[in-house]
């Protein structure tokens, strides 16, 4: 990739991040309480959000009581003696096995099911790790930039450069060195994902604060005299809240999609007995060419959560923001 390409790749996600910032700025003048309720009545009419949501639903119920209504264990190789992964002999969808068996004589619908749970706990980790550590990295220093004079200004330099250089690293070959040094544990993909996922939230927490941080609320408790740090806790930071909250649900399907991704190559859960998507699509990599399905199974399931999450959050970001809406 030329130096060029690189400067434009990263350029264009810092863009992105930063017009996502600018949603508080372009709904301040909405009364504040009926900013969500109108949201809200958007998302409601949006097919898009709606398709999201039910999608997310159907995937968290799955995940929640999966267990509860696997039809076998999702670990036992009941039917070990019916597949000879060696001889290309597998056993497909029948009435005692809806999906067929994998290579060790598993149920494939079973270990579905169980593996939800596993997916989604990883994701929504990552995610809570990138969203918390990013966003008190952005609270610092949009208060340092905001309120902190020029002392506070050079600290936010530093450290937006510090992110900056974060976000000019390819996201999966970030995760994937993280979890190399790291070792092979669920643990290490949720700190692996959920690092990829801190300089997002810090950039757009801090130029929504800054967004913030001209307007006539702010002005008005200076001139009054208000301290500091009482102003950016309690007037800058939850109103500058709302676009962070739509890249937590965008995040979550790009955290699915990279554990995913990180389990694949190896990087994942160290126990391959253990259903995760993930680690089930590496495992069935050797089989392709004579059993597809035990591929297309948890890759089919990857690729509808991620969009389920991914046109959830989209249509939050154009409820909120009016130069998206029509």
């Amino acid at each position: 990739m030329s130096k060029a390409s690189a400067a434009s790749r990263v350029s264009t996600k810092k863009d992105r991040i930063d017009r996502l910032a600018e949603l508080t700025q372009s709904t301040e003048t909405t009364s504040g309480g009926s900013l969500w309720r109108e949201a809200f009545r958007r998302l409601r009419n949006s097919k898009m959000a709606v398709i999201g949501a039910a999608v997310i639903a159907v995937f968290v119920v799955v995940a929640i009581v999966g267990p509860w209504l696997a039809p076998h264990s999702p670990t036992a190789q009941t039917w070990r003696g019916e597949v000879f992964p060696n001889r290309g002999q597998f056993v497909g969808m029948r009435g005692e096995n809806w999906l067929g068996l994998d290579h060790l004589g598993r149920d494939m619908f079973s270990r579905i099911l169980v593996g939800a749970r596993q997916t989604l706990l990883v994701g929504v980790v990552s995610m809570l790790i990138g969203l918390l550590v990013g966003a008190l990295i952005g609270m610092l220093s949009g208060a340092a930039a905001t309120l902190g004079g020029k002392a506070g200004r050079r600290v936010d330099t530093v450290v937006m450069r510090f992110i900056d250089i974060m976000l000019s690293l390819p996201s999966l070959l970030l995760a994937v060195s993280i979890a190399a040094v790291l070792g092979q544990s669920l643990t290490t993909v949720m700190i692996a994902v959920g690092v990829v996922q801190i300089p997002v939230f810090a950039r757009l927490l801090r130029g929504s604060m800054l967004a913030q941080g001209g307007s006539d609320y702010v002005l008005a408790a200076k001139a009054l005299g208000v301290r500091r740090r009482r102003i950016v806790v309690t007037q800058i930071l939850p109103n500058s809240l709302s676009p962070v909250i739509v890249q937590a649900t965008l995040s979550l399907a790009t955290a699915i999609i990279e554990a995913a991704a990180l389990s694949y190559l190896g990087l994942g859960n160290p126990d391959p007995a253990v259903p995760e998507w993930g680690v089930m699509l590496a495992q069935a990599q050797r089989f392709f060419d004579n059993a597809p399905m035990m591929a297309v199974y948890p890759a089919v399931g990857i690729i509808i959560t991620a969009l389920g999450f991914t046109l959830l959050g989209e249509a939050m970001r154009e409820a909120l923001d009016p130069k998206l809406r029509g």
